[in-house]
């Protein structure tokens, strides 16, 4: 009985813990909006985390570009912006992880879904911005992230090496080139170099 009640108190104390590391609403809205450019962030919808650690519309926006909280469950700190033409696909993936689905159950999935035509990815490449940094340089006061990373991410179904003319795997710091080529979630990656390299 005492080991049991070790483990409900050990499972308890976690789950106080990942509430306890989410953010005011407004402090998680000024974190996210920093992936995407300037002239987006005002107007761009914002997802994030109740206090139930549930993912919720922290404000509606009105120019199409999604942002999207960081995740108070995972280490570091990582908020990505993307086009509404991509969240059918973006919330695809969150229903089966939800589910409890594996990250290869999720990729077939999808793929099963985009190619018999159910689940609708954009004909033209969609833009994702990805912001991460290490969560010591994050300011929990006014959301600001000192050393962040900054990752751009072109998502268009079935791209490949010959189409794009890009490598398929990576080749010098900064230069583009396509992850996941010809399959469904192909997607030409550009991480700027950093200073140190």
């Amino acid at each position: 009985m005492k080991k049991l009640l070790v483990v409900v108190f050990a499972l308890g104390g976690l789950s106080v813990f990942a509430q306890s590391k989410i953010l005011p609403a407004e402090i998680q809205i000024k974190m996210a909006i920093q992936a995407a450019p300037e002239m987006y962030q005002d107007e761009a919808t914002v997802l994030g985390y109740n206090k139930n650690g549930e993912l919720v519309t922290l404000r509606e926006g009105t120019n199409g570009l999604i942002c999207l909280a960081d995740d108070p469950n995972k280490d570091g700190i990582s908020v990505a912006c993307y086009g509404v033409e991509l969240e059918s696909f973006m919330a695809r993936g969150r229903q089966l992880k939800a589910e409890g689905k594996s990250e290869v159950e999720k990729r077939e999935i999808r793929k099963q879904e985009i190619d018999a035509g159910k689940l609708k990815m954009p004909l033209e490449p969609a833009m994702v911005y990805v912001l991460g940094a290490e969560e010591s340089n994050l300011d929990t006061k006014t959301g600001e992230l000192a050393n962040s990373r900054i990752r751009y991410v072109l998502y268009k179904p079935y791209m490949t090496g010959e189409s794009t003319g890009l490598p398929t795997k990576p080749q010098a710091p900064g230069m583009p080139w396509l992850m996941d080529a010809n399959t469904h979630r192909s997607h030409i990656m550009i991480s700027p170099a950093s200073a140190n390299k």
